[in-house]
């Protein structure tokens, strides 16, 4: 071995120890001819001194040294001066003083330095990513990640399920979003598909009688991007026979309350609390609320329906919704300019406008409409709940569009006005989401989760009479506002799941040249089985309270799928297309 401990190690209990250490340069001082060098690895730093009685060539070699280059060395353990001491290092009370000094390996001048304290862009991060992971902030990142995931796999290994590892090459099923196909160089024309999720093959693993799988799994989905999705990215992957949404739900719920506290320190009660899909809609705006703080939605339908505000009625009678919030004690904190920048988010959410009231001192209320409101305003006023100096916002549309435009309200009003501790954690669940959507592109029935769902038994016959108001067995858990994982109970018999292909315009034919083998499993003996798929990448970043997903993953893609460092994707020889049987049309550049 090249070094004896690692640059975090040594403690006083080590003094007059001869050692060896390696690592970077982190920072060197020269103080009258005394040169201190900080040696970083990834375990911690210490403190390397080079005296004027060290060797000539240790003495040389220590000035010529710069940051991030690679060194070895060897000396003694020794106490710092007293003064000298830093109590923000592990090491701070020791230093070694160098009595020998190897260059494993120069340096060019880096982009920037992993210690500085103002740092460039994520582009030029991204761009030189190897010396971004030197950074102990990221380091800690991938620690923390690291052991979250072991805190995963030993929770299911003790409640005895089983690491099964499932293909990276399989069909190609365009359900939801977009495959990334691999052409193949054998099957010319044909092409496998990297896994959106390994969804089939783990039901399939129960109906080989394995009962309880677990995968950490890389999954691939070729979606627009947000700050918290990747094109690539992990989940644990989870799998049940024999059991119930409450078995599931029963199992994770016991995976957050030991993460929570071997990670953060916290005890998380449980059951954790649970909103239907219906409830979560209703009060909230959306299927993942953040439950740290109120701002409810309250619905104003009747009483906005008898105003004699043009923009509410025609909502009404046009079978819309009124909606709206009240924001305690806002009134004066927010200014003209502020409530047209609520109102851009409004629109942003599709909304038309927005209509805000200032509750005065005397319970009335001002603002731009206020006047056509003074019929109703007693209505609104105590069905809001409003006081002197609060702020309500309303929203008039389809019910669709008052919750994303609430629902983004609520998002910004929370962050702006500190409503909640940015460090607190809420877990909870929704449950009971609806089994399809309409499709906004066709118009035909969507799956809510996917085709593989369950539907409540109790509504299993409106899978034909009235799909829209039929159930799924689906379950959500929501961290802070965010998805975090998702979970059905899936189809166990073949009839039901050729039903729902039916309903989802999936002909017998297509259902069978697609899925005839899923078919031909369910009627081989499936057991009643069930899982959720827990996105590690989302959890590793909501338990680390971060904003950005790109900061838990070491060699994450762009906004634009795309891999700064090594410049992924490319263009390749035109040898291998020929070799795939694969045509690449470059469609024009569309007119700006």
């Amino acid at each position: 071995m090249l070094r004896t401990h690692t640059c975090g190690e040594l403690r006083s209990g080590h003094l007059g120890q001869e050692v060896a250490l390696c690592g970077w340069v982190d920072r060197v001082r020269d103080h009258k001819g005394v040169i201190f060098v900080d040696l970083r690895d990834r375990w911690g730093r210490t403190q390397v001194v080079v005296g004027p009685d060290s060797p000539a060539a240790v003495l040389a070699a220590a000035r010529a040294v710069r940051p991030e280059w690679v060194l070895r060395i060897r000396g003694s353990v020794g106490a710092r001066p007293a003064g000298t001491t830093n109590p923000k290092l592990a090491t701070g009370e020791i230093e070694v003083v160098c009595r020998d000094l190897d260059v494993l390996n120069e340096a060019e001048t880096p982009v920037f330095q992993p210690g500085a304290t103002e740092l460039p862009g994520e582009e030029v991060r991204l761009q030189h990513r190897w010396i971004d992971l030197r950074r102990p902030a990221m380091q800690d990142n991938m620690f923390l990640r690291s052991r979250m995931v072991k805190i995963m796999r030993d929770h299911f290994d003790a409640l005895g399920f089983i690491d099964v590892e499932t293909p990276m090459l399989g069909r190609s099923t365009p359900e939801g979003a977009r495959d990334y196909l691999v052409p193949s160089r054998l099957d010319h024309g044909s092409f496998f598909a990297l896994p959106q999720s390994p969804q089939l093959y783990k039901q399939l693993l129960m109906m080989a009688g394995f009962d309880r799988y677990v995968q950490v799994a890389k999954c691939f989905r070729d979606e627009d991007l947000r700050a918290d999705r990747q094109p690539e990215f992990t989940q644990l992957d989870v799998e049940m026979s024999f059991v119930e949404a409450d078995d599931v739900m029963g199992v994770i719920e016991g995976l957050v309350q030991r993460t929570a506290r071997e990670i953060l320190g916290i005890e998380v009660p449980l059951p954790l609390p649970r909103l239907s899909w219906d409830e979560a809609m209703e009060r909230f705006g959306h299927d993942a609320p953040d439950l740290r703080y109120g701002l409810e939605i309250v619905d104003l339908t009747a009483i906005a329906g008898e105003s004699d505000f043009r923009v509410f009625r025609g909502a009404v009678e046009g079978g819309g919704r009124v909606r709206g919030l009240r924001v305690p004690g806002a009134a004066a904190r927010f200014s003209r300019k502020d409530l047209d920048d609520l109102t851009a988010i409004a629109v942003e959410g599709g909304a038309k406008g927005l209509v805000w009231l200032k509750v005065e001192a005397d319970g009335s209320f001002s603002g731009p409409v206020a006047k056509n409101l003074v019929a109703v305003a007693d209505g609104l006023t105590k069905k809001l709940g409003c006081a002197p100096g609060d702020l309500a916002l309303i929203v008039a549309d389809s019910f669709d569009v008052t919750c994303k435009a609430l629902h983004m309200l609520r998002k910004r009003l929370g962050a702006t006005l500190g409503l909640y501790d940015p460090n607190a954690m809420h877990f909870s669940w929704v449950v009971d989401f609806p089994m399809f959507a309409r499709d906004s592109e066709s118009g035909g029935w969507a799956s809510m989760h996917h085709p593989f769902t369950a539907p409540r038994p109790a509504d299993l016959h409106l899978l034909q009479s009235d799909p829209a108001a039929c159930r799924a067995v689906a379950y959500d858990l929501v961290i802070n506002g965010s998805e975090a994982g998702g979970g059905t109970i899936r189809i166990h018999d073949g009839a039901t799941q050729e039903k729902v292909f039916e309903l989802l315009g999936i002909t017998p034919e297509v259902a069978r040249e697609r899925f005839g083998f899923l078919l031909d499993a369910l009627r081989s003996g499936a057991p009643p089985h069930g899982g959720i798929a827990l996105g590690i990448d989302r959890w590793v970043m909501l338990f680390a309270k971060l904003d950005s997903i790109r900061d838990v993953i070491a060699f994450p893609k762009t906004q634009k799928a795309s891999d700064l460092m090594t410049g992924a994707p490319s263009p390749v020889e035109t040898k291998q297309l020929v070799e795939l049987g694969v045509r690449v049309v470059v469609p024009p550049p569309k007119p700006a």
